[in-house]
């Protein structure tokens, strides 16, 4: 069952949304070749809690740490340790926050130092099939037409989607109704309406779009090696159209 949020909750949604892009915005500024991912799990970590948040990763289903570093190959739910950044690489940062019982959930791919213009060009076919999702979650659409435009634009520029993990729900739950997949046929599932908030988060790789677990119970990694870029905002819907809540100012 989607559940549809009041203005008030929507309110909550919107600080724990804007706390959350907040931590994005100084993580940002840490990301540089020489430092580990667990020191920005440390920085991402204190300002949640200089906010009055809690993070919301931390103890998810045994999760032991704030914030999901998914190095290259990596696609999600990295966890932060003492490998450190080289010039060249990418990283997913994946943070959750939550304050007043209400979550907000953002991913951004970061380059570290200079990247090929290959791998950009995956980030930025990335970050766009986000917004052309965001763009079809209007009132009245059906739910697979934001997949199916995410699905649609990554295959039109050569590259694939996971199809292993979805978007989500949000609200009172890291992961509520409904799963939103990034592939499929448009016109189908439930009919949009405002007051639905959502998680979209494309995943999407250079080659196959088949992934597999690490030993460690949590690592998604590309099944041939090849990189992978993640970018996700939390939406909620409105009769104007929807409304990010975890832009970065």
């Amino acid at each position: 069952m989607i559940i549809i949020k009041s203005q008030r909750e929507i309110e909550y949604l919107r600080e724990a949304g804007r706390i959350t892009a907040g931590a994005h915005k100084v993580v940002a500024e840490s990301i540089k070749p020489g430092i580990s991912t667990k020191e920005l799990d440390h920085i991402v970590e204190q300002y949640l809690l200089a906010q009055g948040a809690t993070p919301a990763f931390k103890g998810y289903h045994g999760f032991p740490a704030s914030i999901c570093a998914s190095i290259n190959h990596e696609v999600v739910h990295g966890i932060p340790g003492v490998k450190t950044l080289k010039d060249g690489d990418i990283i997913s940062i994946d943070i959750g926050a939550k304050i007043n019982g209400y979550y907000g959930d953002a991913a951004v791919t970061y380059p570290v130092g200079k990247i090929s213009e290959e791998v950009q060009r995956l980030l930025d076919v990335t970050r766009q099939s986000l917004f052309e999702g965001i763009k079809q979650a209007i009132v009245g659409n059906r739910l697979s037409d934001i997949s199916a435009t995410i699905g649609n634009y990554v295959e039109e520029k050569g590259f694939s989607v996971v199809r292993d993990y979805t978007g989500h729900g949000i609200g009172q739950a890291m992961h509520e109704d409904p799963q939103i997949p990034n592939f499929g046929k448009p016109g189908c599932g439930p009919r949009l309406k405002a007051g639905m908030v959502f998680a979209i988060e494309p995943m999407v790789n250079m080659g196959t779009y088949r992934v597999k677990t690490l030993r460690d119970g949590w690592t998604v990694v590309t099944l041939d090696n090849k990189p992978s870029a993640h970018f996700e905002h939390t939406i909620v819907l409105t009769d104007d159209g929807p409304e990010i809540l975890t832009a970065v100012e």
